[in-house]
């Protein structure tokens, strides 16, 4: 073969090992031979940002912890955060930013029901995956999204367990007091069916603006209702304000919020009002040390100085999730192949909390408790 010949096979070779090779320009983006990019948008600052923050602080401390490890075959796990202020609109934008100027592997950990719609659009454009959204909203659930993997129950879990509880203690004159957007929908629609199973009426429904909740109209109506017991589905600022609008008033009415306000910085906002409050959990809970989860989480707490919260809980849990989906999918990583990956992950204990994913259900865990804050401001079991 003349010189000619050769240098067209080494040409031709060079071009088909660029072709076929995992770390070329053509691979997954956010991925190279030594990083991982995830995206996630949040609200760092505004009315959740203390719960926010605690979630975040379990979830880095873990990737840290893995990192240090040596990462996922090699890789590093790097997560760009961008504050959304706890604006959907503003969820959409950062989202679209992650994708298409950052160039994320995958989003992780939203926060919020709105929110999190708005990344479904982008989710099905771009075929990206989200894993952990931190809602508990049915829209994520039914009928499954190819792209989003839930780890926490559902609100209207939630929402059933409290309705169970109360009308078992004798107090079935329930009424539920509710922000008016999709996630509060999303739970009056699982009380609505939860107090029909226990042929109950609503003592009443309230509803209050998102964006500019009128706390007086909202505590004048409950007590109107005579209500012995209230669910409350609110994050977390204006969940305490209507709290402490209620018992400034001299309502004794037992109160019930959901999972979204499970944090300390919760509680701290409540101050002489936090006690007796009942808060529903979607995790075990993290000072239970005989679990191995809990365990573990005690020592990374420990470690990387992360609140030992129900909030930190979910972040640290959230991150396992993700790095078990990355281990299994192998070291040729791309985005259908981590989906595939997770959707393999059937009835995987995590130390005490199971987590079940099939190509028709994105659910991953059904686990759900009540818990009281304590007049020490921590929550009792």
């Amino acid at each position: 073969m003349n010189l000619f010949g050769l240098r067209r096979r080494w040409f031709a070779g060079l071009l088909i090992g660029a072709m076929f090779s995992p770390l070329s320009a053509s691979a997954e983006e956010g991925v190279t031979e030594t990083s991982l990019l995830l995206g996630q948008t949040v609200g760092v600052t505004g009315q959740i940002a203390g719960p926010v923050r605690e979630m975040m602080a379990g979830a880095n401390a873990y990737f840290a912890k893995i990192n240090a490890a040596g990462g996922i075959y090699g890789r590093k796990i790097d997560v760009r955060t961008l504050d959304d202020q706890f604006d959907p609109a503003l969820t959409a934008k950062n989202a679209d930013k992650l994708i298409r100027q950052e160039h994320v592997f995958a989003l992780f950990q939203s926060r919020g029901t709105p929110h999190t719609q708005m990344l479904l659009p982008l989710l099905a454009e771009h075929k990206i995956p989200l894993i952990a959204p931190s809602t508990g909203a049915a829209v994520f659930h039914r009928p499954v999204n190819h792209y989003v993997f839930n780890v926490r129950a559902t609100y209207q879990a939630e929402v059933r367990k409290a309705v169970e509880q109360f009308s078992t203690i004798g107090l079935k004159e329930i009424a539920i007091l509710h922000v008016d957007d999709s996630f509060g929908q999303d739970g009056l629609e699982g009380f609505r069916a939860a107090m029909e199973m226990k042929g109950l009426k609503p003592s009443a429904i309230v509803s209050y603006d998102r964006t500019k909740p009128d706390v007086r109209a909202a505590v004048q109506a409950v007590q109107a209702s005579q209500a012995k017991a209230l669910i409350l589905v609110a994050s977390a600022g204006p969940a305490a304000e209507l709290i402490k609008g209620l018992r400034a008033a001299g309502s004794g009415v037992q109160i019930m919020t959901l999972s979204n306000n499970a944090s300390q910085s919760f509680i701290d906002s409540l101050g002489k009002d936090a006690a007796g409050i009942m808060v529903s959990q979607i995790m075990p809970a993290p000072h239970l040390l005989s679990t191995v989860l809990g365990q573990e989480f005690k020592q990374l707490a420990k470690e990387y100085k992360v609140p030992e919260s129900y909030a930190a809980m979910e972040g640290f849990v959230s991150a396992k999730v993700m790095v078990e989906g990355l281990r299994r999918a192998g070291k040729n990583l791309t985005r259908e192949g981590l989906i595939r990956a997770l959707e393999g992950v059937k009835r995987h204990d995590f130390g005490g909390l199971m987590v079940d994913y099939s190509e028709k259900d994105h659910s991953g865990s059904e686990f759900v408790e009540l818990t009281l804050i304590g007049r020490d401001k921590h929550f009792i079991r």
